[in-house]
């Protein structure tokens, strides 16, 4: 009989080793589901909310009664708002819908050409605006190479490519993307695009920034 391949989430796999939390606070048993489902709501918001921005992390620390957000963006300029309006109105819808008070900081992302959600969305807004996943791939790879800080990227998009009856898998890759070293600092990313006329399509993304021994910020 075949087996099951076994998929290991290689940003869970390198936690303790050069990654660390999203999610930083400590529960009791009676409440810790409760935080946990404020934090996946609390995502979900900022994601929707910012979209355009450019969201690369989201880092949720807690106390008591307070929440604090970090949140990275490649342009903060459209989180911040004229006079700071739109944060504000962010901050305020949050504290409605998690019903306690919080705290929003917005970081920018210099090199959001080299973060591996910015660039799996990137291609996704492709996809669903009919551009070839050759195409956008191969731009996507282009863009991050000549950054100079990664060492290498793989790509993958699945689906109905091209609306074609049988779904497939179209892979392109440049440099070294070691999935079983923990010294490497890989980032990965998983998204979807509902495509016009060949339904879903999955994008992987996968960005080795070179070897770390400890936990870091970029």
């Amino acid at each position: 009989m075949a087996r099951g391949a076994h998929k290991v989430n290689p940003i869970a796999f390198r936690i303790g080793f050069n990654r660390t939390w999203s999610s930083k606070w400590y529960s009791a048993k009676n409440s810790y589901c409760a935080n946990l489902f404020s934090d996946f709501k609390i995502k979900q918001i900022v994601n929707k909310k910012l979209k355009a921005a450019g969201v690369g992390d989201i880092i949720i620390k807690r106390n008591n009664d307070k929440v604090y957000l970090d949140i990275y963006v490649a342009r903060p300029g459209l989180v911040i708002g004229k006079r700071g309006e739109a944060i504000t109105n962010l901050k305020n819808f949050i504290e409605k819908q998690v019903k306690q008070s919080v705290e929003i900081k917005i970081l920018e992302i210099k090199h959001p050409e080299t973060v591996a959600k910015l660039v799996a969305e990137t291609i996704a807004l492709q996809c669903e605006k009919r551009v070839a996943p050759k195409v956008a791939m191969a731009k996507a790879i282009e863009t991050a190479k000549e950054t100079g800080l990664i060492e290498g990227i793989d790509i993958w998009v699945g689906g109905r490519i091209k609306g074609a009856e049988m779904a497939r898998k179209e892979k392109m890759r440049w440099g070294r993307v070691p999935r079983h070293n923990l010294r490497i600092y890989l980032d990965y990313a998983f998204t979807e695009a509902q495509v016009p006329g060949a339904g879903k399509h999955g994008i992987k993304v996968w960005i080795n920034k070179g070897e770390k021994t400890f936990y870091t910020v970029d």
